[in-house]
């Protein structure tokens, strides 16, 4: 359970304590924030969690564990809000199975966590299972892109605890499939990204046919409009917990940018790959098509690759991710669908092939390394078109990247131009196509 705090902190800063009533929806800073060096048995967790938790080796929770797992016992509607790799999950998973403890199963669903992506619907299934090691709690995983038999046998025969994708779900809840009378708690995870991919119809669907008696969680690792306004509607007082300053990098992420032509990315990509410290490389494009296409080329240079998007196959992404976990591939090529979605340490450097779309999605993909306080590398690759964005970027991050250049590459070699997408506006500039396929729209994953 890589996102939890074995025997350290955090230096990230704690949300302000407040203790005054909110307005109605209007969340407030949770209340009596627990100390740095609070340990899980400090938290009121079920002891048959505890011992769960003893068998991994985890002592003190991330400092969002540490103020989320004590409020959401509570029973209040939580707001949680830190940056990836902090260890969101495990601050909603863990005091959700303590709550289902309390009561008795009667063969419903009882708590239901929506993701945007398979892979961050499988994570919280991931946790529940390691978690719940030495209690008798059922769940399921519920996406799309796999046979929906084991799913409708699963349910069949009753679950406490669905993770899902909402695309696949409301499949399951208009075949009467689902019922959702003993529903307790709502978990939105990623709520931030499910907006950015379209999903706020869908999301609409599902409340719709939920009980208005439950406990609502929302997590994510920015707090747009768009979110805020969503949790107005839903959450009744909550109690918002913000770990670190909002829309900012892990501290340990040593960034820098690698001026370029567009049409020698990939030589310089190459030669970034070769050097010695390049152990286990995730790398951003902004096309599924370019993914393939970039980890094709790199595999004919001798690299072990995995690929990651969302035309994969479950079987062809689990592998991947698998094959990369494991130090069998070197390097990792995905688009921005899996920047949430992979929970993996260690992982050396990100290399932003295509510059990404806005500055929260440079944060969320550099995310990925200098996991739980570890340290990282964060290069992007940028063509001369691309400055503008890369001026955003340091605007949002109140610094100046550095510029690098390798000395033995020839930045003046001659090629075609267009080895890349054909560009589109974005904001106002020239920017390759999203990795979504245009404007955001919902995916079925």
């Amino acid at each position: 359970m890589s996102e939890t705090s074995k025997s350290h902190g955090s230096n990230q800063s704690h949300g302000t304590p407040s203790s005054h009533e909110p307005a109605h929806g209007m969340p407030t800073p949770a209340p009596h924030a627990p100390e740095p060096e609070t340990t899980f048995d400090a938290l009121g967790l079920h002891p048959q969690l505890l011992k769960g938790i003893h068998d991994l080796g985890f002592i003190r929770p991330t400092p969002i564990q540490a103020q989320a797992i004590p409020a959401v016992l509570t029973g209040r509607d939580v707001i949680g809000c830190a940056q990836t790799g902090t260890g969101k999950t495990a601050a909603f998973v863990l005091p959700i199975l303590h709550t289902l403890l309390q009561g008795r199963s009667r063969g419903h669903v009882r708590a239901l966590i929506v993701a945007p992506t398979r892979e961050l619907a499988l994570q919280s299934m991931d946790h529940l299972k390691a978690l719940s090691r030495h209690v008798h709690l059922k769940g399921a995983a519920i996406f799309g892109g796999v046979p929906m038999e084991p799913q409708i046998k699963a349910l069949a025969q009753g679950i406490d605890i669905i993770s899902a994708t909402p695309g696949r779900l409301l499949d399951h809840i208009y075949s009467g499939r689902i019922d959702f009378v003993d529903l307790e708690v709502l978990v939105l995870d990623e709520a931030d990204r499910m907006l950015d991919m379209g999903f706020l119809p869908d999301i609409k669907k599902i409340l719709n046919v939920l009980p208005p008696k439950r406990q609502n969680l929302v997590f994510s690792a920015t707090m747009p409009s768009e979110i805020m306004t969503l949790v107005q509607q839903i959450l009744h007082h909550p109690v918002m917990i913000q770990i670190g300053q909002r829309s900012t990098p892990a501290v340990g992420i040593r960034h820098a940018v690698y001026p370029v032509p567009r049409h020698l990315k990939t030589d310089l990509l190459v030669e970034l790959l070769r050097g010695e410290s390049m152990t286990s490389v995730l790398i951003f494009t902004r096309t599924k098509h370019y993914a393939s296409r970039l980890a094709q080329t790199l595999e004919r240079r001798g690299f072990k690759v995995s690929v990651l998007h969302g035309d994969r196959s479950q079987s062809q992404r689990l592998r991947a991710l698998e094959q990369f976990r494991h130090g069998r591939s070197q390097v990792m090529v995905a688009t921005d669908i899996a920047a949430r979605g992979i929970d993996i340490e260690e992982i050396s450097h990100v290399i932003n092939f295509d510059i990404p779309n806005t500055p929260d999605d440079y944060i969320h993909r550099i995310g990925r390394t200098a996991r739980a306080d570890a340290t990282g590398d964060a290069f992007t690759l940028v063509d001369k078109d691309e400055e503008p964005m890369v001026k955003d970027i340091e605007r949002a991050l109140s610094r100046t990247l550095p510029r690098v250049t390798l000395p033995n590459f020839d930045y003046k070699k001659p090629g075609a131009p267009r080895t890349h997408e054909p560009q589109r506006h974005y904001g106002g500039r020239r920017q390759g196509p999203s990795s979504y396929g245009g404007g955001p729209r919902r995916q079925r994953s």
